[in-house]
């Protein structure tokens, strides 16, 4: 039984000497591995269309374990992500995410959209490190965790100065910082953007100017949340700290 599907590159492994498979983020059934049979020969008319981050429409044959990918046509290949490596190093580790934080065949096409345009807004030239922030923050409900971000994580207040507490896993209002000491005091600015982003919708991003001294403590917050709950290493997280530390 033949199946067409949109979908997104995400990762590629080759096998044997001519063959890869490759694990697509699909928008009708999430992420789904198919073999493409010869495609590792330059010759093959699957060379083109097997390449990370391709996104494009792909025919495969089902069968009862890996599909086989029959066809496939590119739709965006994101070119300006592919000879920058910065950006690559970015984009990388967004599939990495995508890929350690879903299941094979379980369909969630928010997850699809918010994938694609997080891509697209890489390859257009918007702020890397908010996309990062913003998918990062967004896609935690998946692994089963949701900072507190509305209100003060121990007396519910909505108003006052608030920091961040890993421990309790959200924020923490001026009243109560006595009662968790090991809080992460952040200006007021991004405490607003951490609850910005993890709420707003990302179609809708527009141009976001933001200081340096926010990204990094954003950066902070958003690494120690990650580091202390979601069980994740990410080698492309280990490569883009490895260039960051290297830009000028």
């Amino acid at each position: 039984m033949l199946q067409k599907c949109e979908g997104i590159i995400i990762r590629t492994n080759d096998y044997g000497e001519t063959n890869k498979i490759v694990t697509l983020y699909t928008r009708e059934a999430g992420k789904i591995g198919v073999m493409a049979r010869g495609a590792k020969k330059p010759s093959s008319r699957l060379a083109a269309i097997t390449q990370i981050f391709t996104y494009g429409q792909f025919l495969f044959q089902k069968t009862s374990g890996l599909g086989v990918l029959q066809q496939g046509e590119a739709i965006s290949t994101f070119r300006s992500i592919r000879e920058d490596i910065f950006l690559t190093a970015y984009a990388s580790y967004v599939i990495e995410l995508t890929d350690k934080c879903t299941e094979e065949k379980k369909s969630n096409p928010f997850l699809f959209e918010m994938l694609f345009q997080t891509l697209n807004y890489l390859n257009e030239g918007f702020d890397p490190d908010i996309l990062l922030y913003i998918y990062k923050l967004k896609i935690l409900p998946l692994l089963g965790l949701y900072p507190r971000l509305d209100e003060c994580t121990l007396c519910k207040s909505t108003e006052g100065e608030f920091a961040f507490s890993i421990r309790e896993g959200g924020l923490l209002c001026h009243r109560c910082f006595e009662k968790e000491k090991y809080h992460l005091r952040v200006s007021q600015a991004t405490i607003r953007l951490l609850r910005l982003f993890y709420y707003f919708d990302l179609s809708r991003l527009g141009s976001i100017a933001v200081k340096d001294e926010t990204k990094k403590e954003l950066k902070m917050v958003i690494d120690a949340f990650y580091e202390e709950y979601s069980g994740l290493y990410l080698k492309s997280k280990r490569f883009l700290d490895q260039l960051e530390n290297l830009r000028p």
